[in-house]
């Protein structure tokens, strides 16, 4: 079971700590990659598979006017550190006197006198320390000093360039939704609870679950998406919508979700929404004729798209 320790304070000496550091936001084929290289070197020595972040992130210090957006929620996040077989989940608070740390400051008391760290595995652009000054021969100079070993990490590339959250983010935000499945090892998701609408798509003959656009989190463009929807251990073809309702007015941006060829009462539990394509954008239609026509039309190139979809592309 994995362990989460909040604070240094409450760190605990392991056996053996194999760590290493970052936000670890979307668990991609990169991150993947990297933590089963800490697991591995950590069962082979018979030890503490660690992972090191930073709550809160550190943009909402040293940046707290940007719109952060994230790839996972927490739960997600650290249920998918626990399934790729973390041991532990340290978190740092991220405040001003941390980041004020010199990078020798950080390898000794966190690293070194907090951690007691064994092995660390960091990847080769990794800075640390005040301004970010600290780098990977800094870290192995530190290590040297203080007893643990520093192993640089190859990133992971494909289609062509690193796989980075903010490459992903950039991806889902243009509607990119393959590309960014790609480097995610899976179909980009968002989970929410579902809640009372107008009832207007039971009267167009196009029923939706309705769910609020978690905050904080990265959403793709308006439009109509081939997706997939998941609830109590079932999936289901969908057809997605993100948008206003210009049709009828404008409102709230929701996220609406037709199951096709189903009638299933979704109320009450979380549904997730798995976004496999981007069929076309937000648009108004001067009737609702005019604009369940075009839902036929959304529907049948989904149900096609989906047929083409595999569990991971």
């Amino acid at each position: 079971m994995l362990m989460v320790t909040r604070g240094l304070g409450d760190a605990q000496p392991r056996p053996y700590p194999v760590a290493t550091i970052g936000n670890f936001d979307g668990h991609h084929l990169g991150h993947r990659a990297l933590l089963r290289t800490v697991v591995d070197a950590a069962r082979r020595a018979g030890g503490t598979a660690m992972v090191l972040t930073f709550d809160p992130h550190p943009v909402k210090v040293l940046a707290p006017h940007v719109d952060l957006r994230f790839l996972t929620s927490p739960e997600e996040k650290l249920a998918r550190l626990e399934a790729a077989g973390i041991d532990e989940v340290v978190f740092v608070e991220f405040s001003p006197s941390l980041a004020s740390m010199s990078p020798e400051e950080f390898a000794e008391s966190v690293l070194y006198r907090r951690l007691k760290v064994s092995e660390i595995f960091v990847g080769q652009h990794f800075a640390f320390g005040k301004g970010r000054a600290g780098r990977i021969a800094d870290l192995e100079h530190y290590g040297k000093r203080f007893g643990f070993t520093v192993h640089p990490f190859t990133p992971v590339t494909s289609d062509g360039g690193v796989v980075s959250s903010t490459r992903i983010k950039q991806l889902i935000q243009t509607g990119r939704m393959e590309e960014a499945a790609r480097l995610l090892g899976r179909w980009y998701a968002v989970t929410g609870d579902v809640i009372p609408g107008s009832q207007r798509g039971q009267a167009l003959g196009w029923p939706t679950a309705n769910l609020r656009l978690p905050a904080h989190r990265v959403v793709p463009p308006d439009g109509i998406y081939a997706a997939r929807a998941m609830q109590d251990g079932a999936t289901y073809d969908a057809v997605a919508y993100i948008g206003t309702r210009p049709t009828f007015g404008g409102g709230e941006r929701l996220l609406e979700v037709n199951l096709l060829d189903q009638n299933r009462n979704l109320y009450g539990r979380p549904l997730t929404v798995a976004f496999v394509e981007h069929l076309r954008e937000d648009r108004s239609f001067a009737t609702a004729e005019a604009l369940v026509e075009q839902i036929d039309q959304d529907a049948a190139r989904a149900r096609e798209r989906l047929k083409r979809a595999e569990e991971v592309p």
